[in-house]
C-alpha cells in the first residue's frame, strides 16, 4: 500500500499509521493523493490490522487542502471531482467502522481542515493551526466543514472562522474543544500511539458499536438518541455471555491495578 504519496506502517498490532506524504506542498491534496488515500482507506475495512487507524501528515504539515496549483492549471473544474466518491477521502473516513485518530501535525487547512474534523479524535502539536478559507478562495466547502464545525465548537465561533478566513492556534483549539490533546512536536506521534493502544485494549467488536453508536446519536434528537441506545443495548446484551463480561471486568480491574 505504501508509495510516494502515501506512507502506511503499523506502529502497534491492530493499528495503522497513514502518512500524507506531499511535505514540498504541505501535503496539499492534489488528485492523486485524493484517489490513494481514498482507496487506502476502504482497503482498511476489513483488515485486522486497522482496529484503530492514525492519520498524519509528513513534514511540517497536516494538510493544506486541495492542491491550488493543479487547480490553477486545469483546464477543466472537473479537477474538483467533488461528485467523484473515489476522490472524497472524507466520505472513505466515514465508511471507516474503526476509530480514526487525526495527529495533527501542523497546519490543516480548508480541505485538510475536512479531513481532520472527519476523524473520531484530533491530537495537534502546538505547532497545529486550523483555518477555513473557503471564502478566501472562492470555493463553497463540500466535505462537511460548514456542518461540522458548527457542531464541533459552536454556531458563533465556526461562523467567526468560516467568515474571516481566519487561523486558530492550537491552543484556542483545544479551549474551544476541538482538540483531545496539545502537544509538543516531539510528542505527538507517541500521543497518538497511546491513546491507540488504550483503544486496542477494549473489546474489539465493542470498539466499533460504540463508535457506531455515538455517531448515529449525534444526528438524532436526544430522545431519538436514547431510544436507539436502549435498543442497541439490547441486542447487544443477547449476543454476549455474562462468563465473557466477567472477564472483562476482571481484565479491566487488572489494567487499573497495573496503571496505579
Amino acid at each position: 500500500m505504501n508509495s510516494s504519496l502515501l506512507k502506511v506502517d503499523y506502529p502497534l498490532p491492530g493499528c495503522t499509521r497513514l502518512t500524507l506524504n506531499r511535505p514540498d506542498s504541505k501535503n496539499a491534496l492534489s488528485r492523486a493523493l485524493r484517489k490513494e488515500l481514498t482507496s487506502a482507506l476502504d482497503a482498511l475495512g476489513g483488515d485486522d490490522r486497522a482496529r484503530v487507524v492514525i492519520l498524519t501528515g509528513a513534514g511540517t504539515a497536516f494538510c493544506a487542502g486541495l492542491d491550488l496549483k493543479e487547480l490553477g492549471s486545469a483546464a477543466s473544474s472537473d479537477v474538483l471531482g467533488f461528485d467523484d466518491q473515489s476522490l472524497n477521502p472524507v466520505a472513505a473516513l466515514e465508511r471507516l467502522s474503526c476509530p480514526i485518530i487525526a495527529a495533527v501535525n501542523g497546519p490543516a487547512i480548508t480541505g485538510g481542515f475536512e479531513i481532520a474534523l472527519a476523524c473520531d479524535i484530533i491530537v495537534c502539536s502546538r505547532l497545529a493551526r486550523f483555518a477555513d478559507t473557503h471564502a478566501r478562495v472562492g470555493i463553497l466547502p463540500a466535505w462537511g466543514l460548514s456542518q461540522r464545525l458548527s457542531r464541533a465548537i459552536g454556531p458563533y465561533r465556526a461562523r467567526e472562522l468560516s467568515l474571516t478566513g481566519n487561523f486558530l492556534s492550537s491552543e484556542r483549539a483545544e479551549a474551544f474543544g476541538l482538540t483531545n490533546h496539545v502537544v509538543d512536536p516531539e510528542a505527538l506521534q507517541a500521543e497518538a500511539v497511546a491513546l491507540a493502544e488504550a483503544m486496542l485494549s477494549v473489546e474489539p467488536n465493542t470498539l466499533r458499536r460504540y463508535k457506531k453508536l455515538l455517531n448515529e446519536g449525534m444526528q438524532l434528537s436526544l430522545r431519538e438518541a436514547l431510544a436507539l441506545e436502549a435498543q442497541v443495548a439490547v441486542l447487544s446484551a443477547q449476543d454476549v455471555k455474562m462468563q465473557e463480561v466477567e472477564q472483562r471486568r476482571l481484565d479491566v480491574l487488572a489494567r487499573a491495578k497495573r496503571q496505579a
